[in-house]
């Protein structure tokens, strides 16, 4: 049996798929630094070029980068230092106040389950006492011997991080400096006859992810906005920084959310006690999240991709499902190349003979 040229060709497509499959899975540890780099690199280049633009050729392309990537980490350093205030206001009044809050949410809990006709003894006056020594033992010789133990235990996952955090700056630097190079060399590795088929797919798929990241940013702001003003209205003093930060992180999605929602309610719970507390976070982030999960990214960032709000709820699941934590992170920027290529697919399958055959 002999194949046609296009069989061929479609077989050799489709073992290079495999083998460039086979190697994201082999070489995933490895390659996650340069992949975290090179869509970094992605956001970031515009601004290296508009600076580069703006000065006309007096500033190199080397200080342009230097300038963009020193305020990108210092906005990155900016967001985690809004918790450091937190921790410093709060530990030391949670140390007093954790047996009493310990005690009467052990009361509380016990009443509801009592009241329910719930058979379950739970004794908090144990769980009070072990968080107790947890925190008292913070002296140097402890925590020393815990961060040994635990870098004994853990020490290739977290040399792995350290290497990460150390060689992703790295990556970003000379991507974007060699950005307009590698990309050419991308594009010369494409075939000639299909070299303008891919270029307008790039250019469609570069106009939707900007699309995305300017609703995403939109969405933080508006959420930042938002978390703040709730927080403050109920009375929380450190409405302002635990609300910037719930409300910048959910770029992170789940994990910013939650970690905003932890804070506020510690910072509450030693405030204004167990009701009031419990009475904002659920009013504040509960239709905080609605407003964002229901409307703001469906809407901001959704409909600027041209994705359904049911397609960007499905997108999320779906890619969190198949790929975990990862996979939630690039669920709508894929999605949004998806959606490129299916609008493709689609078109010529308009024009086929398949469709328009009597």
């Amino acid at each position: 049996m002999e194949f046609t040229d296009y069989q061929k060709r479609v077989a050799a497509w489709l073992v290079i798929a495999c083998v460039f499959v086979l190697m994201l899975w082999l070489l995933g540890a490895v390659l996650t630094p340069f992949i975290v780099g090179a869509v970094l690199a992605y956001a970031l280049n515009p601004a290296v070029t508009h600076f580069e633009a703006a000065c006309r050729g007096r500033m190199p392309r080397w200080a342009a980068v230097i300038l963009v990537m020193t305020v990108f980490l210092l906005a990155v350093t900016g967001l985690v230092m809004l918790i450091v205030p937190v921790i410093l206001k709060e530990a030391p009044i949670m140390r007093q106040q954790l047996p009493m809050l310990v005690d009467r949410g052990g009361a509380w809990t016990q009443q509801m389950l009592n009241r329910f006709g719930v058979p379950f003894q739970f004794n908090f006056s144990s769980l009070r006492d072990l968080m107790l020594r947890a925190m008292s033992n913070g002296d140097s010789s402890t925590v020393g011997s815990s961060v040994w133990s635990s870098l004994k235990i853990g020490g290739s996952a977290a040399l792995s991080v350290l290497g990460n955090v150390m060689l992703i700056p790295m990556v970003l630097f000379y991507l974007l400096m060699d950005w307009k190079r590698f990309v050419f060399f991308m594009f010369k590795l494409v075939p000639r006859k299909m070299r303008g088929a891919v270029e307008h797919f790039a250019e469609d798929a570069d106009a939707v992810l900007g699309q995305y990241l300017r609703g995403q940013l939109i969405v933080m702001l508006v959420l930042a906005l938002y978390y703040s003003v709730g927080l403050s209205l109920f009375g929380l003093d450190l409405a302002l920084p635990v609300g910037i930060f719930t409300g910048l992180a959910v770029f992170v999605p789940y994990l910013g959310y939650g970690t905003g929602l932890l804070l506020a309610s510690l910072t509450g719970l030693l405030q204004m006690g167990f009701a009031s507390t419990a009475l904002m976070v659920a009013v504040v982030y509960g239709v905080g999240q609605v407003l964002e999960s229901f409307y703001l990214t469906p809407r901001l960032v959704g409909e600027r991709i041209g994705l359904h709000p049911l397609v960007v709820i499905f997108a999320l699941m779906a890619f969190g499902q198949l790929f975990g934590f990862v996979g939630v992170l690039v669920a709508l920027p894929c999605s949004a190349v998806l959606l490129v290529a299916v609008r493709r697919l689609r078109e010529q399958y308009f024009r086929s003979d398949l469709y328009n055959h009597d």
